[in-house]
């Protein structure tokens, strides 16, 4: 049976782990600087948001989100951070079952992301969930 449950800053070493799955799955292991006492505090502020999924207890997967504004409709809404299934639990339905949760905590507003464009699966799973996918690039800039 699968469970999905708020994660606690208790958690912040499952969360860390399953990130590092998630990175490691996408071949950006280098991209994760996060620690464990980062996510405790983070887990605690009021505009994250993140479930993991649990089957007899281990976690085998998660959804994380933030709360933002869009200055063009002054609606609040949810952006979808990250959403990871373990390679085992794929095709399981655990993915959906994460998207109906944060639906739920949604509680109406809308839910945004991004998804790589090579990412054929993930498009072929939001489609079918009876999502739209919009063209668009990101902008990444850190200035010095």
């Amino acid at each position: 049976m699968i469970t999905i449950r708020r994660a606690a800053p208790d958690d912040a070493a499952t969360v860390h782990d399953l990130i590092h799955g998630l990175a490691g799955h996408q071949d950006q292991a280098w991209g994760v600087t996060v620690s464990v006492d980062d996510l405790k505090r983070l887990l605690t502020r009021p505009e994250v948001g993140y479930l993991i999924a649990e089957r007899d207890g281990h976690p085998i997967g998660y959804v994380s989100w933030l709360q933002r504004v869009s200055f063009w409709s002054g609606q609040d809404y949810l952006h979808l951070d990250d959403l990871y299934v373990t390679g085992t639990e794929r095709g399981n339905g655990v993915g959906e079952q994460l998207m109906r949760a944060i639906a739920e905590a949604a509680d109406g507003k809308v839910i945004r992301w991004e998804v790589a464009e090579a990412n054929a699966g993930a498009h072929r799973f939001y489609e079918r969930l009876g999502a739209t996918l919009v063209a668009k690039k990101i902008g990444r800039w850190q200035p010095k």
